[in-house]
């Protein structure tokens, strides 16, 4: 008999003076950030723990960030755009890190820093020794719609919690829920876990965060460490989007072996969205609806990826760079 996903609530956090910033190091990838870069240095310079190392590694932009990036105080990487992959270029900047960096946290370009204690409050979690990543909450952002201002309010909720790894094994593969968007590492328990993995349609973070609960470190969702991220997507985005996790399902399927499905969630998620929209967008219920449909449908397609043809995927997917 499976066991549902059990948590643990976190005690409060420790006091973040205890983790040295020299040990921490602040990693964001980059394409042409331009557009987020003001609001995002802001944040960055208003946090009131602010990690030794600042890494940017950026695949060739051309809208003139990496050189405010570089006055910022980051040291930038340029890399080429085809060279990018979600999991490989994160893993390429985790080994360009100087070797006492113990605690590594992920940032990418559009989740804006929300209070001034976002990175410390992420970083505290690492004083439970067991903890190997953690992720902070993401919150809808001011203009978000009522869709995507849903997503984020069911995946991130506002207790803090830690999922120990004897809990973990038959919970549902929601057991390895991540996001690179706002995340941390310890370094120790990703190098045991083999870092990141490269050539990774989607998902190296749920594959980091499951590694490290089959080799005995936890996962802490710190609520306290807020950013901004939502994305309102179209219903060809989510389509892309969907076929894309079901191929990184069928590609990986240690994932759902070790931790079986999804137990339902898909279900659970729709009816927490049609109470939401019933309080806030009623008139939004039937779109929401065939949402969830195309949403389904992609996902399974691409659970099925085997038995398309190449060119049909190469149509259908989201993260072009993997098919090519």
């Amino acid at each position: 008999m499976r066991m549902g996903l059990q948590f643990e609530l976190q005690e409060p956090f420790a006091d973040p003076a205890e983790i040295s910033a020299d040990r921490v190091a602040l990693v964001i990838p980059t394409l042409d950030p331009a557009r987020h870069l003001d609001a995002l240095l802001r944040g960055l310079r208003e946090q009131s723990f602010r990690p030794a190392t600042f890494l940017v590694v950026d695949s060739s932009s051309t809208d003139g960030s990496a050189e405010r990036l570089r006055a910022a105080g980051a040291e930038v990487l340029v890399i080429a755009r085809s060279q990018f992959d979600h999991g490989g270029t994160r893993q390429f900047a985790v080994d360009r890190l100087p070797p006492g960096i113990e605690i590594i946290v992920f940032l990418t370009q559009d989740a804006l820093l929300a209070g001034d204690d976002a990175i410390a409050r992420l970083v505290a979690a690492f004083a439970d020794p067991e903890v190997g990543v953690a992720y902070g909450r993401q919150l809808p952002r001011p203009d978000s719609g009522a869709i995507g201002a849903h997503a984020r309010l069911f995946n991130y909720p506002a207790e803090s919690q830690t999922l120990r790894p004897w809990a973990a094994p038959g919970a549902g593969v929601k057991a390895t829920f991540c996001s690179n968007s706002f995340a941390a590492y310890r370094r120790q328990a990703l190098a045991v876990v083999g870092g990141f993995p490269s050539r990774t349609i989607f998902g190296e973070d749920a594959a980091v965060a499951g590694r490290m609960l089959l080799s005995g470190w936890a996962k802490a969702y710190v609520a306290e460490a807020r950013v901004y991220h939502s994305h309102d997507y179209g219903l060809g985005q989510e389509f892309r989007r969907y076929f894309d996790v079901g191929v990184m399902h069928a590609r990986a399927p240690w994932l759902l072996d070790s931790f079986g499905e999804a137990q339902g969630e898909g279900r659970r998620f729709m009816q927490s969205e049609l109470r939401h929209l019933a309080r806030h967008r009623p008139w939004a219920i039937p779109f929401a609806v065939l949402r969830n449909a195309i949403k389904f449908a992609a996902y399974q397609c691409g659970r099925r990826e085997a038995r398309i043809p190449g060119p049909v995927k190469r149509r259908i997917r989201l993260n072009r760079r993997y098919w090519e």
